[in-house]
């Protein structure tokens, strides 16, 4: 079965369930976009290695990661196998010196450890034709903050640098790092301003 390279398009918080998230794939070299719907926890740990962030100390995925360096495990590659009543099945494709092995794992779960790992993503054809939308304009749709949009909760352009260093202080200490990530961008935007 022909397997299709996947990038993350988008991290957003989703319209479609109430304290979810949704990431958004999109095919590498085409149009088709995989939205699926994540946790919380899951949505953070994504947008904390997309980000570059570095917490005090280290997340679920970043142990996982550091074990599995530390045994000399390299994640080769996460894949999409299976689609069953909207729920998505992972596996994760681990090598060592001696041995390939594949681990069954949550879709969220191996994305995020795709992107410590720097590995491809990949779908098999059939589910992405089955779950995917056939075009850019679909899967906004699907969004209702991007990773690069303001999140609607608070008007962060209203505060000043001090205020918002503050509250920056305050959401990583609470370990929202979707938040920080907003606040983040507009303490950047201020300064940019200050300095033109």
């Amino acid at each position: 079965m022909e397997k299709i390279e996947l990038e993350i398009v988008a991290l957003s918080h989703s319209i479609t369930q109430s304290n979810s998230y949704a990431v958004i794939l999109g095919e590498v070299n085409g149009l088709r976009r995989l939205p699926i719907v994540i946790g919380g926890f899951e949505a953070q740990a994504i947008a904390v290695a997309l980000e570059n962030m570095h917490p005090s100390r280290p997340l679920t995925h970043d142990l996982m990661k550091n074990f599995m360096t530390a045994f000399g495990i390299q994640l080769q590659e996460v894949y999409i196998c299976d689609l069953q009543e909207g729920i998505f099945y992972s596996k994760l494709v681990c090598f060592t010196a001696n041995d390939t092995i594949e681990i069954d794992s949550r879709t969220s779960d191996a994305i995020a450890l795709a992107v410590r790992f720097g590995c491809p993503i990949y779908v098999y054809s059939n589910i992405l034709e089955q779950a995917g939308l056939a075009n850019e304009s679909a899967d906004k749709s699907m969004l209702s903050t991007t990773m690069n949009e303001p999140t609607p909760i608070n008007d962060l352009s209203n505060l000043s640098l001090i205020e918002l260093n503050h509250l920056l202080k305050e959401v990583l200490e609470q370990e929202d790092y979707i938040r920080a990530i907003d606040i983040r961008d507009e303490i950047n935007k201020k300064n940019a301003q200050k300095k033109s």
